[in-house]
Formats: structure tokens, sequence, C-alpha cells
């Protein structure tokens, strides 16, 4: 008697959603989406590189010195700035959840928090629809192949 292996078809296509979110993540980090962040007691502003996205959270790195930086404690509150214009933003605010020591694809060392949202906060909503965007852009988008015909449902 063979045995036969059942496919989950609805797991295979979270995958694979799951997949292409993170791969657009990457290109919205990178070419689209500005985070700045307001983390020092001084109130300065500098860039942080985000990570990834979600629902609940987001997680970004910062340029790491282990000899002179100090890490952010879990639970730390942290103001961030979402630029999605050279000029304009929408501010959320962040509870750190846990931090990590990464190498960068550069080479270079960083502490890599993950946090969460904190949802009471009123601009919060800005975000959340671009998130649902994220989510749903990965569910329908579809690779160009140079096939002129659009497929609509």
């Amino acid at each position: 008697m063979s045995e036969f292996k059942v496919l989950d078809f609805n797991k295979k296509k979270a995958e694979t959603i799951e997949q292409k979110r993170r791969a657009f993540n990457r290109i919205v980090f990178q070419n689209f989406l500005g985070a700045y962040s307001v983390i020092d007691d001084n109130g300065s502003i500098y860039p942080v590189t985000m990570v990834d996205i979600a629902g609940d959270g987001c997680s970004f790195q910062i340029p790491w010195n282990p000899d002179k930086d100090k890490k952010l404690a879990q639970e730390t509150e942290v103001s961030m700035r979402m630029y999605f214009t050279e000029a304009s933003y929408v501010p959320v605010i962040l509870n750190v959840r846990h931090a990590k020591e990464v190498i960068a694809e550069d080479g270079t060392t960083r502490m890599q928090y993950g946090c969460e949202f904190d949802k009471s906060v009123p601009t919060f909503e800005a975000m959340q629809s671009f998130i649902e965007f994220i989510y749903k852009f990965a569910e329908h988008s579809a690779i160009d192949k140079g096939d002129a015909k659009v497929y609509f449902k």
C-alpha cells in the first residue's frame, strides 16, 4: 500500500502570499517609505532601516557599536515618523518588544528591534490602511510577464 502526501493548498497559498508580502515590503522600504525615529533623550531624529511591517508591529535596524551604544530596553516607547513623501509623514508610537544584534547585508553590525504599534494613537488608522494595502497587494498582485490581457474577477 502506498502512502499519499496530502497537500494543503490553503497553507501553500498563505506561504506564497507571505513571501510576496515580505518581498514587497523590501521594495517599499528601499524605494518608497522613509522611516525616521526619535529615540534618544535629546529628541534627535535619525533614519532607521525598516525590515518588516505587519498588522501588530514592525521591525527596524539601527547602526550598532556594542562598545558605545546602549540597547533600548523592552517596553521602551519609541516615536517614529513614517515618511511617504519628502516632507509628509505619519507619526506612530511603538513599544519595543525584543532586540537582537545582526549583521546587515553590507557587513555592518546593527541592532534590530521588534516593536508593537500603539493602536490607541489616532494616526495608527492611516498606518493600518497602509498595512492592509500591503497584505492585499501581496494576495492579489501578479508578475508582469509581458502578456497584454488583464484579468479581473
